[in-house]
């Protein structure tokens, strides 16, 4: 009964027409930054994120959350249409949904990502609605030493899945600790790395940080990857994406498995929604009656991981609503935002704000209904969008990103910040380190060390507090095992190619 009249209370905030329309202008909104290529939900929830500003949290996350939701969408379109996916998680799309579209059934690609995404995002909602008030009363019980140990669960695992060489995403995270170092000391007050700057004695913002490595560093790498779209012509009107008897029977089961998958998969810190996708194609070819069709155009290689991205999605609000611990980069930019708003994600945040939890809960059904009508209606519109050449695009969301920027405490020093910030995310996605490591460990780096410190002045057995108490000596064990594991590995591979060196026959 809780649940339920929680859940009714969410709904009398998600329904009142001011939230009702930050939830339409983030679906809308977010499809379409899903859909143009090299935008991506991370760096329009960073885009947006200045747009909450005097805005009530409750309404700044319902559009937000709405955003995400729908740029999960947004990538299917480029993917089936363009062969060029608008975000990561909708690479795998590419597969089968391009090969579809070559073969003049884009309609039902496109209708058969709708419909499993919306069971998908349903779906996944009333899990992060049961899971969620039992974790976050377990979580209850930590005290500084297991919200450190998680901070650290945290911070490890997110890192070591957030690019394609785990050291850089170390090295990346090591370099947002550092930054959320700087500032006043919070036990001594005295001034840490400051360098005599007024302007650093408060710290490093999280916002121009976050508008700097996604927005503009995106537009960045996006300029030099600029090419024109040649987009596949075709009828997508209401009738062309609805599925035929055969489609529908082909792709439920798809739809269920990777609804399942992708929501539990969401929920692990670090593992996200691309991830998701990938597992539950391979799971949907190898229990498939015909796998030769996967990459070449089967319906179910586009149910699967849309299904699996829209359910995790879902699913990485679990751990940043009741954890504080983001379960992907774009949760990780919510995170902050939070933060910005005077809410402290975690345990408490269900006890002392019931209103902005039930209302995002709640606000996330009805996204999710705005979704299926808006794609399956709206389709045209969207194919239409991909025409904006990006000559037009990039100096739009430069301005964006400016003024954003500017927009947080009307300071000249914070534009300064995020053009540094731009170009370091521009040569961090070149060289391939993790602009998303570094973003998170920023947020987090405040929270752990504060859990560290209170933990070390409590103890008596310094570090060895970690190790005593059951759920910290767990988390901590798990934190440790998730940089070894990689370590390990990669001194076994090495040794491998050592002993693979053919050794030179001695010279007689």
């Amino acid at each position: 009964m809780d649940v339920l009249s929680n859940l009714a209370m969410g709904f009398s905030i998600a329904l009142t027409p001011f939230n009702l329309l930050m939830a339409t202008a983030g679906v809308i909104v977010g499809t379409l930054i899903g859909a143009l290529p090299g935008v991506g939900p991370v760096s329009g929830v960073a885009l947006l994120l200045p747009l909450t500003f005097g805005m009530d949290p409750t309404s700044g996350i319902i559009m937000l959350a709405a955003l995400y939701a729908g740029s999960m969408y947004g990538g299917t379109i480029t993917s089936v249409l363009i062969n060029t996916p608008g975000e990561s998680a909708s690479v795998v799309t590419c597969l089968d949904g391009y090969q579809m579209a070559l073969q003049g059934r884009a309609g039902p690609a496109l209708g058969v990502a709708a419909l499993g995404s919306f069971i998908a995002g349903t779906f996944g909602v009333i899990l992060l609605m049961l899971t969620s008030p039992a974790l976050a009363r377990w979580a209850l019980s930590f005290g500084p030493p297991e919200t450190f140990a998680l901070m650290l669960l945290g911070l490890t695992t997110v890192t070591g899945l957030t690019g394609e060489n785990a050291l850089k995403g170390y090295m990346s995270m090591l370099f947002g600790l550092m930054l959320s170092m700087v500032g006043f000391d919070i036990i001594s007050g005295d001034a840490r790395y400051a360098f005599g700057i007024p302007e650093m004695m408060d710290g490093v913002d999280f916002l121009p940080v976050a508008i700097g490595l996604f927005g503009l560093g995106e537009v960045l790498v996006g300029a030099e990857e600029a090419a024109e779209l040649h987009i596949l012509q075709g009828r997508y009107g209401l009738r062309d994406v609805m599925l035929s008897a055969g489609d529908w029977v082909r792709s439920r089961w798809a739809i269920v498995r990777g609804t399942v998958l992708g929501f539990f998969i969401g929920v692990l810190p670090g593992a996200g929604p691309t991830i998701a996708t990938f597992l539950a194609y391979a799971l949907e070819k190898k229990v498939s009656r015909h796998p030769a069709e996967f990459g070449k155009g089967a319906i179910e290689g586009v149910a699967a991981p849309e299904a699996a991205n829209n359910a995790a999605s879902a699913g990485a609000m679990v751990p940043m609503l009741t954890l504080g611990i983001p379960g992907s980069a774009t949760t990780a930019i919510m995170l902050g935002g939070l933060m910005m708003w005077g809410l402290r994600p975690g345990p408490l945040l269900f006890e002392k704000n019931p209103q902005f939890v039930w209302g995002l809960i709640a606000s996330q059904y009805i996204a999710n209904v705005m979704l299926l009508i808006l794609n399956v209606a709206f389709i045209p519109m969207f194919v239409r969008a991909l025409r904006i050449p990006y000559s037009i695009l990039m100096p739009l969301i430069i301005i964006f990103c400016i003024t954003g920027a500017y927009a947080q405490k009307n300071a000249v020093w914070d534009v300064g910040q995020m053009l540094v910030f731009g170009v370091l995310g521009y040569a961090m996605k070149k060289l391939g380190y993790s602009p998303a490591a570094l973003t998170l460990a920023l947020v987090l780096g405040p929270l752990a060390e504060r859990a560290l410190r209170q933990s070390l002045i409590i103890s008596d057995a310094g570090l060895g507090i970690f190790f005593l108490r059951p759920i910290s000596a767990v988390l901590t064990v798990a934190a440790l095992a998730a940089v070894a594991v990689p370590v390990a590995r990669a001194l076994r591979a090495a040794a491998s190619r050592i002993r693979r060196v053919p050794v030179p026959a001695p010279e007689d």
